[in-house]
């Protein structure tokens, strides 16, 4: 068996990793090379949905649950009424894309390549070993709470920013 995966870990288990990665993939790309802004946010929910589904598999119903309640409720919400209070075009738009986006394909390629390197070069063949002992919800709010809470807070405001801007740039002088 490969070092990459764990003795225990099931086999049905993977195969679903890949099915969902590659699912998730396959709707980043919709997001970045469709023409239809509406329909960029709706691929979008489906990358989201694809990371709530890993999380289910990863046994983190919490973090799942949480992932669709904030991110595919409410930011995606929040996306939409952007795209609505701002007048963007709903339609296919032909000069939806930078001029230079052939720029951006080597520069992502690179940053993969780092972040792949970085990754293996800091965990190597390490296997993830399960907890002896399930965390409670409550123990992980209080990881969250704690070091998360200013984070957190902050992307309360960044959301209302945004909020707040849409509505004063839709708003009719």
């Amino acid at each position: 068996m490969s070092s990459l995966f764990a003795a225990d870990v099931n086999v049905a288990q993977n195969v679903g990793f890949y099915i969902i990665a590659a699912i998730m993939v396959f709707g980043a790309l919709r997001v970045v090379s469709g023409r239809n802004v509406v329909h960029a946010a709706l691929w979008l929910v489906v990358v989201l949905g694809g990371v709530a589904a890993q999380y289910l598999l990863a046994a983190a119903e919490f973090v799942a649950i949480s992932q669709v309640m904030v991110y595919i409720g409410a930011v995606m919400v929040l996306f939409l009424f952007g795209i609505m209070l701002t007048r963007a075009t709903i339609g296919e738009e032909s000069d939806l894309n930078n001029k230079n986006w052939a720029i951006g394909i080597p520069v992502a390629l690179l940053l993969a390549g780092t972040l792949v390197w970085v990754i293996v070069d800091e965990f190597g063949g390490e296997v993830l070993t399960s907890p002896e002992e399930p965390m409670s919800t409550t123990a992980i709010s209080d990881v969250f709470l704690r070091e998360g809470l200013v984070p957190f807070l902050a992307l309360s405001f960044v959301l209302l920013a945004a909020a707040i801007g849409a509505i004063v740039l839709a708003r009719k002088d």
